[in-house]
């Protein structure tokens, strides 16, 4: 993917993930397991618009691995 534009998440019981997408309308999940992006369930970009569910500023994403 290309030109991807990346959103990151954290639920209120802590799990952090990321949304990344691309120009192409590609999009793809990755939780936050240690200190790895790792692959995760698709479904789970439905959980970014619930009320327990806090996007991350800019400043908390720069302390999270790339």
């Amino acid at each position: 993917m290309m030109d991807a534009e990346t959103e990151v998440y954290k639920t209120d019981r802590g799990t952090v993930w990321r949304i990344i997408r691309a120009d192409d309308g590609g999009m793809r999940v990755e939780l936050l397991k240690e200190d790895e992006w790792v692959p995760g369930p698709i479904g789970m970009a439905g959980l970014r618009l619930s009320s327990s569910t806090t996007r991350l500023t800019e400043a908390a994403v720069r302390k999270l691995p790339s």
